[in-house]
């Protein structure tokens, strides 16, 4: 006889319970630093996440003098205790929303984070269609490359002399 470890030995019930409790308690540990970030910014953060008007970069890239006066911003904003989403809404009532870096989530814009997995999986469909396409050629073509049809009486005879002069 066996013995069971673990959370089995006790409870078999109670294992499948536990193990989603963990997964939730792990993944609220991960969310955690995510959620500082909303609350507590850094410069270096959102110099990834603003463009510069100018130059069309992200400020971290930017040494335009707008991006200065951005980053002088930010920084104003980060020490009076604004959120990243507050200073973001605030740079996009000054410079419109083409000062984010990453489009919206929402109206056309979304086409921007669809349309690639779109392509993705038209791509993967047309591939997968063609694959099986060309499988499907090649087989239909194998009988007559194996020698299944008639062959030239001509060609029949020099090969055979061919093979014949080969052997002797």
């Amino acid at each position: 006889m066996r013995l069971k470890r673990g959370l089995e030995a006790r409870d078999p019930t109670r294992a499948p319970v536990v193990r989603v409790v963990v997964g939730l308690l792990l993944a609220l540990v991960l969310a955690a630093p995510a959620a500082a970030s909303e609350a507590h910014p850094t410069l270096g953060e959102l110099e990834g996440e603003v463009m510069c008007p100018t130059c069309k970069t992200t400020l971290d890239q930017s040494t335009a003098p707008i991006a200065d006066r951005i980053r002088q911003f930010i920084s104003v904003r980060i020490a009076a205790g604004d959120t990243k989403s507050e200073i973001k809404r605030k740079l996009v009532l000054q410079f419109g929303p083409a000062v984010l870096a990453e489009p919206s989530k929402h109206g056309f814009n979304l086409l921007a984070w669809v349309l690639p997995f779109v392509a993705l999986g038209v791509g993967a469909a047309v591939l997968a269609w063609l694959a099986w396409r060309w499988s499907r050629r090649r087989d239909a073509d194998a009988p007559a490359a194996a020698g299944g049809g008639p062959i030239d009486p001509e060609l029949e005879r020099r090969l055979d002399d061919e093979l014949a002069r080969f052997d002797g």
